[in-house]
């Protein structure tokens, strides 16, 4: 596995998730919420929730082993409340657990974080060639802000639930 900075993001492979269809049978995570302002978090809130759950998880020894595999899924249910989930491969004591269970389709994009509306839709009309339609979304950035920065590149994977 090729990384971007050893202590960091391991390379996305757009091709082993893009238009790929996942079937998630109680697939784990941790999950914890955070307070936005219209979708907009207050960025440190995000790195303190996910390095909480990262720590929990690394104790517990439920960490993905293949950093390429863990996704940190983000899910707005509304514009003031955003959720985070970490996948992880058991139960982690003292975390809130949960499963999530589903057909996704996937879809890679590459652009700024404000450009998610544009990328739903593109998604929308995707599915729509497919005689399918989104129930809901979750995304997972590929790279941290600074390993984007340094790859030229913010891929991010646009999860529909069909």
């Amino acid at each position: 596995m090729e990384t971007q900075n050893q202590e960091c993001c391991p390379k996305f492979e757009v091709e082993k998730w893009d238009k790929k269809t996942l079937n998630w049978e109680n697939k784990l995570f941790l999950k914890e919420s955070l307070t936005t302002f219209f979708h907009i978090p207050y960025p440190p809130m995000i790195g303190k929730k996910v390095m909480k759950m990262h720590t929990l998880a690394q104790k517990s020894e439920a960490t993905i082993p293949d950093k390429s595999e863990a996704l940190i899924l983000f899910r707005d249910p509304s514009s003031f409340k955003s959720e985070i989930y970490y996948s992880v491969t058991k139960e982690v004591a003292g975390a809130n657990n949960t499963a999530i269970s589903g057909s996704f389709v996937a879809r890679v994009f590459d652009g700024p974080y404000n450009s998610i509306p544009k990328f739903i839709k593109e998604m929308g009309n995707y599915l729509k060639e497919k005689n399918q339609k989104a129930r809901d979304y979750y995304v997972h950035y590929a790279y941290c802000p600074k390993c984007a920065k340094d790859s030229g590149h913010n891929y991010m994977i646009l999860f529909a639930l069909v």
